[in-house]
């Protein structure tokens, strides 16, 4: 162990000496690229093994009824797993990383880096309706993350490195470069400079050219007849846009209230039966809902629209439109239940491949309603559009929802259609939804890193960090002439009264307010502290984020104030001008280059 340290320590002090800081960044992004391709591979690898080995032999003419067990063995593993092996929360993988950046210092535990490929392979292989996005993003900034501490670098460059993961995790299981990079920019909300984004830049790609070797050349959904873009079809694509935004605002605070549904059991067991036995039923009824539904994607944007509805009861209704329109809907709907099953039954996945499920069917379904009233719109392109408009709603992201449907797909020439969908599909939810999915959990306790400057370096700072505990405590029965006392040997003038037996905050003793009487000896032993006392204008929990802090100053008028715990009880004081210079040094640390 000695040997080990020595060598450690001898690795870092020459790296300080013959690497500058920023090549070895350069460097390590480049490392961080190279290991989330290999992950989002074995993880895309894995759960494609375990689905062809499950269901590649299923009757495409009759119902099966395997998708009635299926699904629950993928919960009950997977939850087995996490709580007795893993011992930890790895669900909602980028919630936990925006988390990680605002809370923690950007440090995410050693387990990420492979807790979650073990899990989101058998859940989505299994049948679990959701995406293996969110867990190999997650697995990506693990590995950007550890490695950062591995070196012992300082928190700022930890964040990029984390950065570096998500983006080499996007870029490299969709084989998506540039969507790997808006992706960081706009939903972890990392707010970089130019310097800052080369690293991103090179993981992303990296991981991108190491997919490309690894698993070939073609694009993930292959895409190979397409419309021109017209002008005369912007009216229905903005038409397009304002229901994915709405179908987004119903994702959105759908899955909210479902997982609130689930935490009402406290019971992991409950969780795991009543969430397998909803994911079992509606994958026996609608097929689709089995794992990602990436086939079922690619069968809308190559015209095998019929095909979707193999395995299921509504094969045998005829050959109406109407039947596949119908059934694409109910499939809409109940997504959010599938996906909510899953993961708060004790599953693990992410809403990257719900989102674009649900988002291919809307458009597709919206194209074929016109058409048949006689209204030609090209179904594939409108499949395309509405994946770009439900993830850019969804995720408030409308640059990530452009660049990776086209980098999905291969549809450049579609660029315009994409524009026009996303960005009214996010003009349509912030007008009812300020944060994405992701985002509102966090947001919501104000533990949210954001690109609003002020409020971002707020977030960074934390209250252990600027809590004054040096003032002299005074106990309620203390007279005047004790008080003189410990004022004459303290720096400060504030007392704050406790109570001795239950440290509870009483009041506090302003010097301000005995400066008349404390010279006067007659009156030593006449006036307590508790009769001295006044209440302070507001009082801290310590719990509180930093925006909050502010606020209750700027309410309050105050210079200082005192802070106490959940019950009452006194924990220190925290002054305007401690917060005030923990926030140059924080600004003054992130927007250095």
């Amino acid at each position: 162990m000695v040997n080990n340290k020595v060598w450690y320590d001898k690795m870092l002090a020459w790296r300080d000496m013959h690497i500058k800081p920023r090549h070895f960044i350069l460097m390590l992004s480049l490392v961080v690229g190279v290991f989330a391709a290999f992950a989002a591979y074995l993880l895309k690898s894995t759960i494609h093994f375990i689905q062809h080995f499950l269901v590649e032999s299923f009757s495409r003419e009759s119902v099966n009824y395997w998708y009635l067990v299926f699904p629950v063995v993928g919960i009950f593993l997977t939850s087995l797993f996490v709580r007795k092996i893993v011992r930890d929360d790895i669900s909602h993988g980028v919630t936990r990383i925006l988390y990680a950046i605002s809370q923690r210092k950007s440090i995410l535990k050693l387990h990420n880096v492979w807790s979650s490929l073990v899990g989101s392979s058998v859940t989505i292989g299994f049948g679990g309706s959701v995406g293996a996005e969110a867990p190999i993003v997650l697995t990506g900034s693990a590995i950007g993350s550890n490695l950062g501490k591995f070196f012992k670098l300082d928190q700022k460059t930890l964040m990029l490195l984390v950065g570096c993961g998500a983006a080499g995790a996007v870029g490299g299981i969709f084989k998506a470069p540039i969507a790997g990079l808006v992706f960081t920019l706009e939903v972890l909300m990392l707010d970089m400079t130019l310097t800052s984004i080369v690293p991103l830049l090179i993981s992303s790609v990296t991981a991108t050219s190491v997919s490309y070797i690894l698993s070939g050349s073609s694009f993930m959904f292959q895409f190979s007849t397409y419309e021109p873009f017209s002008v005369e079809r912007i009216p229905y694509l903005i038409l397009l846009g304002i229901v994915c935004g709405l179908t987004s605002l119903y994702f959105t605070r759908g899955m909210n209230r479902l997982e609130k549904f689930f935490r009402k059991y406290k019971n992991p067991y409950s969780k795991m039966v009543i969430g397998g036995i909803i994911l079992s039923m509606l994958i026996f009824l609608f097929p689709p809902l089995y794992g990602e539904g990436y086939d079922t994607i690619e069968n809308l944007l190559n015209g095998h629209s019929a095909s979707v509805l193999d395995r299921s009861f509504f094969q045998n209704m005829g050959n109406s439109p109407w039947v596949l329109v119908v059934y694409l809907v109910l499939i809409v709907f109940f997504k959010i239940f599938a996906s909510a099953a899953t993961t708060s039954g004790g599953g693990v996945g992410g809403i990257f491949a719900p989102s674009l499920f649900m988002g291919s069917l809307v458009g597709f379904v919206f194209a074929s309603v016109f058409s048949i009233f006689g209204i030609h719109l090209p179904e594939e392109n409108f499949a395309l559009a509405g994946m770009s408009g439900l993830m850019s709603g969804v995720m408030h992201a409308p640059l990530t929802g452009i660049f990776l449907i086209a980098e999905l797909t291969g549809g450049y020439n579609l660029f315009m259609t994409l524009m026009i969908v996303s960005v009214v599909s996010y003009l349509t939810i912030i007008l009812f939804e300020p944060h994405s999915l992701y985002a509102m959990r966090l947001a919501q306790k104000g533990e949210l890193l954001t690109h609003h400057k002020d409020k971002a370096v707020l977030t960074l700072l934390k209250m252990e960090n600027v809590i004054e505990t040096d003032l002299v405590v005074l106990s309620p029965d203390m007279n005047l002439g004790e008080i003189v006392k410990v004022i004459s040997h303290s720096k400060r003038n504030i007392f704050p009264v406790v109570h001795p037996e239950t440290d509870v905050l009483m009041g506090v003793v302003l010097l301000d307010e005995v400066r008349n009487i404390m010279f006067r000896p007659e009156l030593y032993t006449r006036f307590t502290a508790k009769q001295l006392m006044i209440s302070p204008p507001a009082t801290i929990n310590e719990n509180l984020p930093m925006e909050k802090v502010m606020t209750i100053f700027e309410d309050s008028g105050a210079w200082n104030l005192p802070v106490v715990d959940n019950q009452k009880r006194y924990v220190g004081y925290v002054s305007k001008s401690k917060i005030f210079n923990s926030y140059r040094h924080v600004l003054v640390h992130f927007s250095d280059e």
